[in-house]
């Protein structure tokens, strides 16, 4: 065991070799337990910041989300030092040294090896034309390789996966995803055979072959065949059949990367390796060399190494607490597993295979639903052993706390699919695992509730996302989320504080209660409402949200009857406010698409009023820097020139953003512009609980970012598949397949339904993304009634929305046509012709005008400052046209 040196002393180096997961672990371990005394260095081969592998699936379909792991800003604390590109390749133990391919040599004191796996290549003919999922490098060359062939031929890909296991179900769904025909070839007889039995495997593949997935099972390839370009044909069987194949994926499992403790030839093998790879560790992860650890996939314990993120997690933990002093040890490999592949749910833990002497194994089958549920007990049927469930693993979240515990009812009170209806309620013990992936208990869940000690004053935690940061439960795979949120309202339940769902201090109701209420009773004004249903004169929380709800179901002017003064600050002006008190223009330009006579327009306008412009991320033109006095003549212009409001500034629909499709595009296999102009004119001015944006891409290829919108279409070869629920923000969100190869009716049908039902059912200011997690079902519930209208109410979302859509008004033109409207657009009420004397621009080095900094508003008051051949506005002063003096 080492010992922490005193921060006075020189700092003990630790090299880690790796910069996976588990190698971002660590060091965020490190440095959560403080770096005083230490200096970490992380080399790994890879161009990029560590990124979750677990979430690979998602680069495969949108080749640009963001995977990065934890905040990039903790690699700038000063002794962390992340350097990409540099292989370790070989440990000089004796002078406590690592080499790196680039020739460069570091020395340790501490050597912590988390070189992960490797993908295994299949040793057959032609199978350096298959690609291999392991890297962001490999799932985007897959996603490059399927929209390129999807182009040349014209038709859907045959896209073959080999391998039947997580991996390989993962890359099936996503060439699905992506428009690919998924063809799986698994040598096993069932898919999932390492955490399913043959039964839940049988129904895994019934369920996915329903989803169009072609399963060929028990026999192996032979030879991948390629044409005399390189192009694959297909794949050869061991039974001489071909299966048509216009890509291969070999997903067949991985290999610990462990030549860093192998022996050169002629050397002496000196660290112990597992029959089947990987350096053995001993129960705090160090090897038989002192000060060589070893995390992840590359370690071996008790005859295993295992790809799965909970134990990389733990093992990277236990080394950071030895080496600050701690007696951490490795419990063992917890094997649990939970996916949802293509909208089929499968969960497997604990002793699945019902290995242990005597035990039981209590099972629900339903092969025509293509359900499969299994709990294992001991001899007695009482104490949990282990489960798998596939087609419905609601269970799995109550159960898999309780693994080696004694079950609170009988088990097959937990077999919901054979009508038991749900699990029954659990306490959790403290020492219950929550969340598997950081080993969290529900013990110290309830702590942190109760008071977390790394809260000022040891405050207690009462929402979820404080919950999720103080403990980090529920930040890697998600899965325990729902389980986080019950024990959250549990425990303040206990506490005596009450779990309100209302929307404020002055009404009880909840927004989803509140607007079926205003719906119902066909409500129209602020005062009608809160005399019925509030109390007080409201606040900044009731007052927009009504103003919002309001505006939701009747499209007349958002400002008129008193609705003013209900709305916020941008609202109220019809444009969004910047720092320094002016207000930016932002014209609509559907789906990105502008005539030059337009664009025209805009550079006069922006010239006329000495605007600075940019190109949003949404495709269009903001322009900043007009006064609240200003905005009324600007809008003149631009609404003469047949522009419409943008409504930048609303809680509504923003932008589609698209690509420039099959017009133009050798890749597009749809008109992604003319389908994203069709939804932005048909959804403007829609409003809403969080504002709303949408993308549509022509093709595989995702330039207009379609999966990380509210509402993404994207293009393939028979239509359109429809993904909701994509967010950006602080908390990114990949959109989620709702339904595929859509005719343009129906898409738009769908669309309509399943914002409405957002509308009328989200909270307040909540995003699709966060919406979509806390419905029950999830997914399956959206699809459910978007879909299937298991509810009933399609017709009537369809009506809303037609009511919406026939009638709509842009708010600008109907505010320029109403002299009372524009008495608003003043900075002082009592003195309309006075101008803000606060207000002052600067020139930029880059052209354009900027605002003043406090010292040049200083300098701008005792007189005019000269900046090279360009002025500073003085305050109160009208803007000079252009820049030049």
């Amino acid at each position: 065991m080492t010992e922490q040196t005193p921060s006075t002393e020189t700092p003990r180096r630790i090299v880690v070799a790796g910069g996976g997961p588990a190698a971002h672990r660590f060091a965020d371990a490190m440095h959560a337990r403080g770096l005083d005394g230490w200096h970490v260095t992380v080399l790994t081969e890879e161009a990029h910041l560590p990124y979750d592998r677990v979430a690979l699936s998602k680069a495969l379909t949108d080749g640009g989300v963001d995977l990065t792991l934890g905040a990039a800003s903790m690699w700038d604390h000063g002794s962390l030092d992340l350097r990409t590109g540099e292989r370790v390749v070989k440990i000089e133990a004796g002078a406590k040294t690592v080499q790196t391919a680039a020739g460069n040599a570091y020395e340790y004191d501490e050597l912590v090896v988390a070189t992960g796996s490797d993908a295994v290549r299949l040793p057959i003919p032609g199978a350096e034309h298959a690609h291999v999922y392991r890297t962001l490098e490999d799932v985007w060359a897959i996603n490059q390789a399927l929209a390129e062939l999807t182009a040349r031929l014209g038709r859907k890909v045959n896209a073959v996966t080999i391998g039947g296991g997580l991996l390989g179900l993962e890359s099936a769904a996503g060439t699905e995803q992506l428009g690919a025909t998924p063809v799986v070839i698994n040598g096993a007889p069932w898919l999932m055979n390492t955490q399913l039995d043959e039964g839940a495997g049988q129904a895994l593949g019934r369920l996915i072959e329903a989803k169009g997935f072609e399963v060929h099972g028990g026999v192996f390839p032979s030879q991948i065949l390629a044409d005399d370009d390189g192009q694959v044909t297909g794949v050869l069987m061991a039974d001489d059949r071909i299966i048509p194949a216009d890509l291969v994926i070999v997903a067949v499992g991985v290999r610990p990367r462990d030549e860093l403790f192998r022996a050169a030839e002629g050397e002496e093998q000196v660290f112990s390796l597992g029959p089947r790879g990987g350096v053995v560790i001993n129960d705090y992860c160090a090897t038989e060399i002192p000060g060589i650890w070893a995390i992840g996939e590359v370690a071996n314990y008790g005859g295993m190494c295992l790809g799965l993120v909970a134990p990389a997690n733990t093992m990277a933990e236990i080394v950071a607490d030895r080496l600050h002093g701690g007696d951490a040890t490795f419990p063992g490999f917890d094997t649990a597993t939970k996916l949802k592949l293509s909208g089929v749910d499968v969960a497997s833990f604990g002793d699945a295979f019902a290995k242990t002497e005597h035990a039981l194994e209590i099972v629900y089958a339903d092969p025509a639903r293509g359900v499969y549920q299994k709990i294992v007990t001991t001899d007695d049927a009482k104490t949990l052993l282990g489960g798998i469930f596939v087609g419905d693993a609601s269970p799995y979240m109550s159960l898999r706390p309780l693994l080696g515990r004694e079950l609170p009812a009988e088990p097959g009170a937990f077999l919901s699919a054979a009508g038991g209806g749900d699990a029954p309620e659990t306490e959790l013990p403290d020492d219950a695992t929550l969340c598997s992936c950081n080993n969290v208990t529900a013990g110290t869940i309830r702590d942190t509730i109760n008071g977390c000690g790394a809260c000022e004053g040891n405050a207690p935690v009462q929402e979820l996302g404080e919950l999720k940061g103080c403990t980090r439960a529920g930040t890697q795979c998600g899965s325990c989320v729902p389980m986080l949120k019950k024990l959250l309202e549990t425990e303040l339940t206990k506490s005596g504080v009450e779990v309100s769902k209302a929307l404020c201090e002055h009404i009880e109701l909840s927004r989803q209660e509140l607007f079926e209420t205003i719906r119902v009773l066909e409500l129209t004004s602020f005062e009608e409402i809160m005399a019925k249903y509030g109390t007080g004169d409201g606040c900044d929380i009731c007052k927009p949200t009504i103003a919002n709800i309001l505006a939701s179901q009747n499209s007349a002017y958002v400002l008129d009857a008193g609705r003013g003064t209900l709305q916020d600050t941008n609202d109220r002006a019809l444009a969004n406010m910047q720092k320094d008190g002016t207000y930016s223009v932002v014209p609509r330009i559907a789906g990105g698409e502008i005539t030059p006579k337009k664009l025209g327009v805009i550079a006069a306008v922006a010239e006329k009023y000495n605007l600075y412009t940019k190109i949003t991320g949404g495709q269009r033109i903001d322009m900043f820097g007009a006064r609240l006095e200003e905005l009324p003549e600007i809008w003149k212009e631009l609404v003469d020139a047949g522009f419409e409001s943008g409504q930048a500034y609303g809680k509504s629909l923003r932008t589609v953003k698209s690509c420039v499709g099959s017009t133009w595009c050798r890749f597009g296999v749809q008109d992604s512009v003319a389908m994203a102009i069709q939804l932005e004119l048909r959804y403007r001015g829609l409003r809403s609980p969080h504002k709303l944006k949408m993308g549509v891409s022509g093709c595989a290829r995702e330039c207009a970012e379609a999966r990380g919108k509210d509402v993404g279409v994207i293009a393939t070869a028979d239509g359109w598949n429809l993904y909701v629920g994509g967010n950006g923000g602080a908390t990114p969100a990949h959109a989620q397949l709702l339904a595929k190869d859509l005719d343009d009716e129906t898409l738009v049908k769908y669309i309509d339904r399943y914002f409405m039902y957002y509308i009328r059912t989200a909270d307040r200011l909540q995003r699709t993304a966060r919406w979509q997690e806390e419905l029950d079902g999830g997914i399956k519930h959206v699809e459910d009634v978007v879909v299937k209208d298991t509810l009933g109410i399609a017709e009537d979302l369809e009506a809303a929305m037609a009511k919406h859509v026939d009638t709509y008004i842009d708010e600008w033109a109907d505010t320029l046509k109403d002299p009372e409207r524009l008495r608003r657009f003043r900075s002082f009420v009592n003195a309309p012709d006075q101008k803000d004397d606060s207000i002052a621009f600067v020139p930029d080095e880059r052209g354009q005008m900027r605002p003043a900094t406090a010292e040049e508003k200083a300098a701008a008051a005792q007189q005019p400052v000269l900046l090279g051949a360009s002025i500073a506005v003085r305050p109160g002063t009208p803007a000079p046209v252009g820049n030049e003096a």
